[in-house]
């Protein structure tokens, strides 16, 4: 009698397993990180795909060559003709309270611009730049730059009935303006549910948890997906699917092996293919 050769699953099939090999030319299919239970009767679809912004779904470049400079430019003339403003006011007086009490507005926006420099994730300057972002959006001095792969893969999710979240380091009203303005047009009414830094910082797990709550679902049934290994790293922990977005435009030397932390890796969105809901 021929004897038949054992056959065993690809790496790739296996729930939960990271491929050996990064290769882009094959598609990840995503499935919901399997729960306490192993009765797959038990296990629910990926339900909700939570995306993280720069570098993953837009360039980095653009944040830091349009969008910063032009905050960096208009925030003096913003703080003074809106300075007195409840809302305004609210954020310049957290940034005076951090630096010691008593500030004068032109310290303040000193102290700001600095930040800006040094790319700090502070929420009063993300509340603040989104205000200044939304009056360049306004005149149409600027379109936000979304990737082409990222709008058609969006679009797709959407219709076949994932829910879709935003998760940035940038205010949750500059994130509404940068899908409501974006190259693409209004991409706005894909998004269901918006988080910011209000939540926690973008690299402790305890922020992905109050997200799930948020949302209402388990942590196994939403994907993360971002640029930055140590955010994929936080929301593993708190219980999430991730992907590592390794978008050749913004890092040219490709993280593979170790550098992907365990995280699944892809080149663009056309290679996620979450489980129907």
């Amino acid at each position: 009698m021929e004897q038949r050769k054992p056959v065993f699953p690809s790496p790739t099939s296996i729930r939960g397993a990271t491929p050996p090999i990064n290769d882009p030319s094959v598609p990840i299919r995503v499935h919901p990180r399997p729960s306490a239970s192993k009765n797959k009767a038990n296990q629910q679809a990926m339900k909700h795909i939570l995306t993280d912004i720069e570098g993953t779904t837009s360039s980095i470049s653009f944040v830091k060559d349009v969008l910063f400079p032009y905050a960096r430019r208009a925030l003096p003339a913003f703080v003074a003709a809106h300075g007195d403003e409840p809302e305004v006011r609210r954020w310049l007086d957290q940034v005076a309270a951090e630096n010691g009490g008593v500030c004068s507005d032109d310290m303040i926006v000193e102290t700001l611009q600095g930040w800006i420099d040094q790319d700090r994730k502070h929420t009063a300057l993300k509340a603040l730049q989104g205000m200044v972002w939304q009056a360049g959006y306004g005149r149409a001095d600027f379109t936000a730059h979304m990737y082409p792969d990222a709008v058609e893969a969006l679009r797709r999710w959407h219709a076949a009935g994932h829910a879709i979240g935003v998760y940035s380091s940038g205010s949750v009203p500059a994130q509404k303006l940068f899908f409501g303005h974006s190259d693409a047009g209004d991409l706005s009414p894909l998004v269901s549910a918006w988080f910011d830094t209000e939540v926690g910082g973008k690299r402790e797990a305890a922020s992905y948890g109050r997200i799930v709550e948020a949302l209402g679902v388990p942590a196994g049934e939403v994907l993360f997906l971002s640029d930055v290994v140590e955010e994929l790293d936080a929301a593993r922990e708190a219980g999430l699917g991730t992907v590592l977005l390794d978008r050749r435009e913004d890092y040219p030397q490709p993280r593979l092996g170790k550098a992907t932390h365990g995280h699944r890796r892809v080149e663009h969105f056309g290679q996620i293919e979450p489980e129907a809901p």
